[in-house]
């Protein structure tokens, strides 16, 4: 830990890193002032910075309440990662044709939906897991509440599981120290996500408004445990969660098998799958407590559990074992973290510069992406370095392919 902050009447805040802006460290401060955060504090991750409605890299305990902007509207966005039993020399010279197989084979973009009409309905009808998640939501009715079109959106969902999205998720193949190949994606909840979280943001704010509670921040808007809105609150989160994990499952099953088409050779999953949220909410117990416990742009790192921590693409990734750090409620930070906006990195860089950040990465290299070139990130083994306490190194990952959704 590097800083510590405690002020009159709020909360403490606990800082992996001296590298934190003002705008950060304001929302962070705003957060320790409400009254049903945890004893213990706030936790803040090393790849800290400011995000939309809450801090990106923090952790948020939370007694009896929750804030859906806390959560954000890319509920249960996340990490696949696998390792498998090919080695560097078993790829081609050029990983074009693996890149423009995986970019034909995986739905790519703001929006992006399988096209064919018929794969809505095999999604929705034939796929155990697309099946259960949407008859769950629309028999069982998961989201309770008089929300308008539901059902609709819940079918649309189907058309877009297993698809990529945009901004800064990605599909990459990456190195490790031992030359392995593994493969490694981010994605999260997509449209069906951001439906939701926009909803309840919007119903959270609406009842703050009915009960004249003031807040420093609109986006700080809570639902309390008690009342119904929070239990439709929660069956909604766990649902999106659970279709983010499958997001990633279905499209990890098309890169492998895009893959296996340019290869040209059978291979094996050595590692399996590593697939963690990093903007989620979950139910835990802390210091004898429990809580909830929302990470936005973090992951949890109990002793002995494994995750991912990616670098940009011009960077190194990590595979992590958690040390179960009771003082960041058991987490660690979810990448490298952003030390730039997107218009800023803009207007910074140019595509000269993005060439050549990501020389020996087979990637896009046009003006769609340059807002994530690697220099608009934070260093990752600064990052690193600042989260020993969190993490052990297991691998570390050099990507040498990588897919963007933009």
């Amino acid at each position: 830990m590097k800083k510590f902050i405690q002020e009159p009447g709020s909360s403490p805040i606990k800082i992996w890193t001296n590298d934190i802006d003002d705008l950060a460290l304001g929302q962070l401060k705003n957060l320790a002032r409400l009254p049903f955060i945890a004893r213990n504090g706030i936790a803040a991750m090393p790849d800290v910075h400011h995000g939309k409605g809450s801090t990106v890299g923090s952790v948020i305990a939370t007694d009896k309440a929750i804030i859906p902007a806390a959560v954000g509207v890319d509920i249960g966005c996340g990490m696949n990662a696998v390792r498998l039993s090919l080695k560097a020399s078993d790829l081609p010279e050029s990983l074009a044709k693996i890149r423009a197989q995986i970019e034909r084979d995986v739905p790519l973009g703001t929006g992006g939906r399988h096209q064919k009409d018929d794969v809505l309905q095999s999604n929705y009808g034939k796929l155990p897991v697309a099946d259960g998640l949407a008859r769950r939501a629309i028999e069982e009715g998961v989201f309770g509440g008089d929300v308008g079109g539901w059902e609709a959106a819940v079918k649309k969902s189907m058309a877009q599981l297993g698809t990529l999205g945009s901004g800064n998720h990605f599909i990459e193949l990456c190195l490790d120290e031992n030359q392995d190949v593994w493969i490694m994606l981010h994605s999260g909840s997509r449209g069906i996500g951001n439906m939701i979280g926009d909803y309840f943001i919007k119903q959270a704010q609406k009842a703050m408004d009915r009960w004249y509670i003031n807040l420093p921040d609109r986006d700080l808007a809570y639902i309390p445990e008690e009342s119904e809105l929070f239990k439709e609150y929660m069956a909604a989160v766990g649902w999106a969660q659970a279709y983010a994990f499958e997001n990633r499952a279905v499209m990890m099953e098309a890169v492998l098998k895009a893959l296996r088409l340019q290869v040209g050779r059978e291979f094996e999953i050595t590692q399996e799958a590593i697939n963690c949220h990093h903007n989620y909410v979950e139910r835990e117990n802390h210091f004898g407590q429990n809580l909830w416990v929302t990470r936005k742009g973090a992951i949890r790192a109990r002793e002995g559990d494994l995750g991912i921590i990616p670098g940009s693409m011009g960077q190194r990734s990590y595979i992590v074992r958690g040390k179960g750090n009771p003082q960041s409620y058991c987490s660690c930070s979810h990448g490298a973290g952003r030390r730039m906006s997107r218009a800023q990195a803009v207007r910074t860089f140019t595509l000269e510069d993005l060439k050549q950040q990501t020389q020996g990465v087979e990637c896009r290299k046009d003006e769609a992406v340059l807002d994530e070139i690697p220099a608009s990130y934070k260093d990752i083994d600064v990052v690193m370095g600042n989260q020993t306490d969190l993490v052990e190194v297991v691998h570390t990952l050099k990507q040498v392919l990588c897919v963007k959704g933009a």
